[in-house]
């Protein structure tokens, strides 16, 4: 027995027009695939009654006689748009001019048929590890009318969409204005890519902020790489006059490359690598001795004591091993650049090795762990880019940057001797050889 209520809505269906109750159930077919295919389903209903709207305001209601319109009907022709991530096939209405010379555009469909929606979801989709084979099976029901007549679905299609991506993405970091950006350090590193390689920059601002600066494509990671990256940099407003302190991860042709373009900047080596290297050479029995030694000389905040204590180390090391004691000389002064600048705590811990870069190069990685061939150098940049801009999104400030500004103003002292320094060894060079 039906109750009032249940009577109630029985008589209100049964007044409702006959192509409501067809619309209301295939509204109900299409909540069965999902939240998604309703909307979708709905979105496409009201995008048509959008877009006849705005042709109503464009040239009219139509048969109404207006002498004064500027625009006529034209009828209706195939376009797509973007719905639920996919491209939906439409029926758009046109209209052009009086004189017929020139179509007029519909506001509606153009923002509608834009494809950034689509492109920003295979990126994300792509840069989270979705191949393009999968790239259809990861997206939500949209109902079986829509998806049988939905484009850009193909892997090629997928693909041609992340390649126009991530080039925009490449542009966009290979473009960056960097003349309003003041750096406390910058980081330099290489990342390999099968037989490739890209050399890639990351800064950090003295507010502590990290921001991938730019990137450059070779066989190695070599010193004409190098310059022609850091050259770039300097091209896009990069000032490094009042000095910056650059970590490096110990390579000759990096630190050539610094010297070249930048000038006598103060360097930090990566006592990670610098341990590892030196660690190499060594038999496994001696490793935890030596190690020891290592990271006591570099947590030392005494510059003399603890340049003292590495060379004697270095000493000791080149009877038995001296393989270890030369790659412990090779730059040993610069792995004690944050000491000798007076920088103390957790942001000497931070900047004494290459971390906060490998980091990014890490994100790198991740993101392109699918691709199976490197095919040019051009997908190498687009992948690296795409992969440090999704790493610039999850970047915090560095540990110990409130010590930033102590770190600027020492940079920028000692750049200011040194160059006081060379400056009077010119002089004195000078008046030497007028004397003679």
């Amino acid at each position: 027995m039906r109750t009032v209520e249940q009577e109630q809505v029985a008589s209100a269906e049964l007044a409702l027009p006959r192509s409501v109750q067809e619309a209301l159930g295939e509204l109900v077919n299409a909540a069965k695939d999902g939240l998604l295919a309703l909307s979708v389903g709905v979105g496409l209903g009201v995008l048509a009654e959008m877009m006849e709207t705005e042709l109503d305001e464009v040239v009219g209601a139509k048969h109404a006689k207006n002498p004064d319109r500027s625009a006529v009907r034209h009828g209706h022709e195939a376009g797509e748009v973007t719905l639920g991530g996919r491209r939906v096939a439409v029926q758009r209405p046109r209209a052009r001019t009086v004189d017929g010379e020139r179509e007029v555009g519909l506001a509606t469909y153009a923002h509608f048929a834009d494809r950034d929606p689509l492109t920003r979801v295979v990126l994300e989709q792509m840069l989270a590890g979705v191949s393009c084979r999968r790239f259809s099976r990861t997206r939500e029901p949209v109902g079986e009318e829509v998806l049988a007549a939905e484009r850009s679905a193909s892997k090629s299609a997928v693909s041609r969409e992340f390649v126009g991506r991530t080039r925009e993405h490449l542009d966009a970091l290979m473009s960056r204005s960097l003349a309003d950006v003041r750096l406390a350090a910058l980081m330099l590193d290489g990342i390999e890519l099968k037989g490739r390689c890209c050399v890639v920059a990351l800064g950090v601002t003295t507010d502590g902020t990290k921001v991938p600066l730019g990137l450059w494509d070779g066989s190695t990671e070599n010193k004409t790489v190098t310059v022609h990256l850091l050259a770039d940099l300097v091209h896009r407003g990069l000032d490094c006059e009042q000095g910056v302190l650059v970590v490096l991860d110990g390579g000759k042709a990096l630190r050539s490359a610094v010297a070249e373009v930048f000038g006598p900047v103060a360097v930090q080596r990566c006592i990670r690598h610098k341990e590892r290297n030196v660690l190499d050479h060594l038999p496994e029995r001696d490793q935890p001795q030596v190690k020891a030694r290592l990271r006591r000389a570099w947590a030392s905040d005494n510059h003399a004591l603890a340049l003292d204590g590495l060379r004697a180390l270095a000493d000791e090391l080149d009877h038995s091993h001296p393989g270890a004691a030369a790659s412990l000389r090779e730059g040993l002064e610069e792995t004690l650049t944050l000491t000798r600048l007076g920088i103390r705590g957790r942001l000497k811990g931070t900047l004494q090795s290459t971390n906060p870069i490998e980091s990014m190069i890490e994100i790198v990685r991740r993101t392109s762990r699918n691709v199976k061939r490197w095919q040019s150098g051009d997908m190498c940049l687009r992948w690296t880019a795409a992969g440090m801009l999704e790493a610039e999104q999850q970047f915090r400030k560095i540990i110990g940057y409130s010590d930033l500004a102590k770190l600027a103003v020492a940079v920028e002292h000692d750049l200011a001797v040194h160059r006081a320094a060379v400056h009077n060894t010119t002089i004195k060079e000078a008046a030497t050889l007028a004397t003679v």
